[in-house]
């Protein structure tokens, strides 16, 4: 090994330990928080106990776990919340991709543009989901009036009155929402592209659909997981938009609404823990299953390889 490998080898160890040493008083405040929670949550998840009655508190083991795990509401939950991560975070790929492209590229008035581009992310969910209500309201609303001509929508579609028609509403003000933080992800990653890599393979000929997927896209694929794994952990967990919109009618529920249902309006705080644990769990094995599909080496990523 050469004296300037060694020396960027010690160097790179030298920032990874001051880096843990910055994270660490973070990281334990975090376990100080969360930890009780956690833990509270799954002790609690062990026994038949309704907040009415707490004195009637009865260990049951996992039996909370198999009512759930047995129980078709939670399995349609949990296909309505996979659905909904799965088309949202597709779309905002996609459109968020060509919103860091116009704000990398732009040269004119970047700093408007990018500004508009971000404002949806700055509004709160629940605003936003009350606007998006409002804008499929039957009665209130505009879609239909301007959609009209579009095969399916008539001036008496109810957007609310159908499974599938809601989802939509419910995915669409969820999409609107959140792309600009996809688009935020996305433009810190199409930075550090090489501009000098881009050059030499438009010298070498290679047109701009050839740039992208040989060039811009495999340089970004640790950006790309990143802003994939925040954006599906967070559409994972969607609460506000069901809960405002359509309060979970038309079979619309989702795994976090599930919860609430149980915790907060029925006052089953066993089952509704276990609901939060298995929830946490499905968290985690989304997040491991993203990060696998990637294979990412993020010191690669960061030139320490």
């Amino acid at each position: 090994m050469t004296a300037t490998a060694t020396a960027t080898t010690e160097r790179s160890a030298a920032e990874n330990r001051l880096g843990r040493q910055l994270v660490l008083p973070a990281v334990i405040l975090m376990l100080v928080v969360t930890a009780y929670p956690m833990l509270r949550a799954l002790y609690l998840s062990l026994f038949r106990y309704r907040l009415t009655t707490p004195d009637d508190r009865e260990f049951v083991g996992l039996s909370n776990y198999l009512t759930v795990l047995s129980d078709g509401l939670f399995w349609r939950d949990m296909w309505n919340t996979v659905l909904i991560m799965i088309v949202t975070v597709g779309v905002e790929l996609v459109i968020g991709f060509a919103f860091a492209m116009v704000m990398h590229r732009i040269v004119f008035a970047r700093g408007a543009i990018r500004t508009s581009i971000l404002i949806p992310y700055g509004i709160i969910t629940v605003v936003s989901a009350f606007a998006w209500q409002f804008t499929f309201s039957l009665n209130n609303g505009y879609v239909n009036s301007w959609f009209g001509w579009l095969p399916g929508i008539a001036a008496d579609t109810n957007w609310f009155g159908e499974h599938w028609t809601a989802m939509f509403a419910i995915m669409v003000s969820e999409i609107w929402k959140t792309t600009p933080f996809m688009a935020l992800l996305l433009l810190a990653g199409l930075s550090q592209v090489s501009e000098d890599m881009l050059e030499a393979a438009k010298v070498d000929g290679a047109t701009w659909w050839q740039r992208l997927y040989k060039v811009i896209l495999p340089n970004m694929r640790a950006a790309i997981m990143v802003a994939v794994l925040f954006r599906a952990l967070d559409a994972f967990r969607i609460f506000d938009n069901i809960f405002v919109m359509t309060k979970g009618a038309q079979n619309t529920e989702s795994s976090s609404f599930l919860t609430y249902r149980q915790v907060i309006e029925q006052f089953q705080l066993g089952m509704g823990s276990a609901l939060s644990v298995l929830l946490f769990l499905s968290v985690l094995l989304l997040a491991w299953v993203i990060v696998k599909l990637f294979r990412v080496d993020l010191a690669q990523a960061r030139g320490e390889a």
